[in-house]
């Protein structure tokens, strides 16, 4: 049976609009026109993935998502108009998986949901280790040493991708590539962003450090010098 999506949205015409789409390709679809609403369905009628709209009356998008990731590993992919490269990291940060500004063409939500219901299809649960760093693929639960580290949506991934590829030196643009997805801009520090909170919080008791800057290249994860 096609997965079922669960679409929280005020703007009537967005939401008829992505409805009728998905319900075309097969999808099953449930809706909600505010946050309150969206939550107690996504509780009763568990979802196979959300599409978040960020401007939603009484309780706001950001708030809906912070809900939704600490009950459970659903899928969120955020809708809103805000552009700006610090509102994609708020809305990273509140635990989206994805970020589509309005407005979008339909074929790029479709090919987002599609990336995002593969991350999540079982392949089997790991547990990943470097040195006395370890990642529970299941759990989504971090340790260094046996000090938990507690991580957002996009910092697991990241941490994930450096945990699959210990002492390869990643670009940029790889980390781009397989964390975002999508390319945030030359400018942008996103990646200097995350790779601080990773540091800081696998660092947190004076550990020694673990993920290391190539100046010119990108990072890697290996031993300290």
């Amino acid at each position: 049976m096609r997965e079922r999506v669960l679409i929280i949205e005020d703007d009537e015409r967005i939401l008829q609009f992505v409805q009728r789409g998905l319900a075309y390709e097969g999808y099953r679809v449930d809706t909600a026109p505010d946050g309150t609403v969206g939550l107690a369905l996504a509780r009763e009628t568990p979802p196979d993935l959300v599409i978040l709209d960020w401007m939603l009356p009484g309780l706001d998008g950001l708030e809906v998502c912070r809900r939704l990731r600490a009950g459970g590993g659903v899928p969120i992919l955020m809708l809103t108009a805000k552009d700006l490269v610090a509102d994609r990291v708020e809305g990273l940060d509140a635990g989206a998986d994805d970020y589509l500004v309005k407005p979008f063409d339909f074929d790029e939500l479709l090919a987002r949901i599609r990336a995002l219901l593969r991350r999540v299809k079982p392949g089997g649960v790991q547990v990943l280790s470097f040195i006395d760093l370890r990642l529970d693929t299941g759990t989504h639960q971090a340790f260094r040493g046996g000090r938990p580290i507690d991580l957002t949506a996009k910092e697991y991934e990241l941490l994930e991708l450096f945990l699959r590829h210990p002492r390869q030196v990643l670009t940029r643009q790889v980390i781009y590539d397989r964390v975002w997805g999508y390319d945030f801009g030359g400018e942008s520090n996103i990646i200097e962003v995350y790779i601080r909170y990773l540091r800081q919080k696998t660092e947190a008791e004076n550990e020694y450090r673990l993920i290391h800057t190539v100046r010119g290249v990108g990072y890697v994860l290996r031993e300290a010098a």
